[in-house]
């Protein structure tokens, strides 16, 4: 199957999401300032708490070609931070996929990973598609897009991050990118890109240049929500009313802090947007593998955990390369205080 793209330049000046070059979240951000930046740049160099990274190895379940070839269809397997393996409709598809070392634009300098894949990239079967959220290091590797070009018949993309694609050397005609609430069929799974609360930027000149989304993803009767990055906003609601309820929520739930309130979300929010989706499992993520805020490293898990509880809510939080069924709630696992 051959995809045609048209690029960002093409497609966004129609898109309600653009304005003078530039898109944008519905409301007005908070500013966090010069004097504002500068605080933040100063205490993630130099005021960090030690906890913000694991005292003891995370557990990590190797993974293997013959595995993921054994795994029935609704599998999903947690690679990191926000890096998914799902298997649908006999296909294997990746979220977000981040296989470098350091989430930054120098391998020598940035977040550094706090565990390795579970399996890498040479490793994987081949990919029938990437589906990509928005343009931060933390999301969009450029090693991890090259590595997968070959062995990925599609990439799936907000508007203008398939321009990067083509730019970096990803064929056109594999690369798909969408406006919010606009879908795509790659065999027997749809794809809806829908609205999130964030930005976006690799460097100094081009912030918020390229569109930044969640993702509804339908297949073999299975709804799943990947979020992306975002901010808790009235969005949640609406993609529950038009696509919920959903089986799966990956949501979320960590490098956040009350001083970039807007563009994360403290776990309460995560809560509650996967109540507002209708989600009947959900599970955490952004969280556990790399050091990008001010919190401890397992606080998103322990406060996650005690709001499922206190709310009713059934929580997944398998351990690195565990097998998940979408289908299936599984066993509480508090794997984090391994490595505490």
């Amino acid at each position: 199957m051959t995809y045609c793209t048209l690029s960002a330049k093409d497609i966004a000046y129609a898109s309600p999401q653009r304005a003078e070059g530039r898109f944008r979240n519905d409301k007005t951000m908070h500013k966090m300032g010069v004097m504002g930046t500068l605080r933040v740049i100063w205490q993630m160099a130099f005021a960090k708490p030690a906890d913000t990274v694991p005292a003891k190895p995370i557990p990590v379940h190797a993974l293997t070609a013959a595995q993921l070839e054994a795994a029935p269809d609704n599998s999903v397997f947690r690679l990191g931070h926000s890096t998914m393996l799902l298997k649908l409709d006999g296909g294997y598809w990746l979220t977000d996929p981040v296989f470098s070392e350091r989430a930054s634009p120098l391998q020598w300098l940035g977040p550094a990973r706090f565990h390795q894949p579970p399996i890498g990239i040479e490793d994987l079967p081949p990919i029938k598609g990437v589906i990509l959220s928005h343009d931060h290091y933390d999301h969009l590797d450029h090693a991890a897009v090259l590595a997968l070009a070959g062995k990925t018949e599609v990439f799936i993309a907000p508007l203008g991050v398939g321009d990067t694609l083509v730019k970096w050397g990803v064929p056109a005609d594999k690369v798909k990118q969408l406006d919010w609430w606009k879908s795509a069929s790659v065999g027997g799974v749809r794809l809806t890109a829908t609205p999130a609360q964030h930005f976006s930027g690799r460097g100094l000149l081009d912030a918020n240049k390229t569109l930044w989304a969640s993702w509804v993803i339908q297949a073999g009767g299975q709804r799943i929500f990947f979020s992306g990055d975002t901010g808790y906003f009235k969005g949640f609601k609406e993609i529950g009313d038009k696509f919920g309820p959903f089986d799966l929520t990956m949501i979320e739930t960590g490098a956040y802090d009350p001083q970039w309130p807007d563009v994360h979300m403290q776990p309460e929010e995560t809560m509650q947007a996967h109540i507002d989706l209708r989600g009947k499992l959900l599970m955490p993520i952004h969280n556990g593998t790399f050091d990008l805020a001010l919190h401890a490293w397992n606080e998103p898990f322990e406060r996650i955990t005690a709001l499922a509880a206190e709310r009713g809510q059934t929580l997944a939080t398998p351990e690195i390369g565990q097998r998940l069924d979408v289908r299936e709630a599984p066993p509480a696992n508090q794997w984090w205080r391994k490595a505490l």
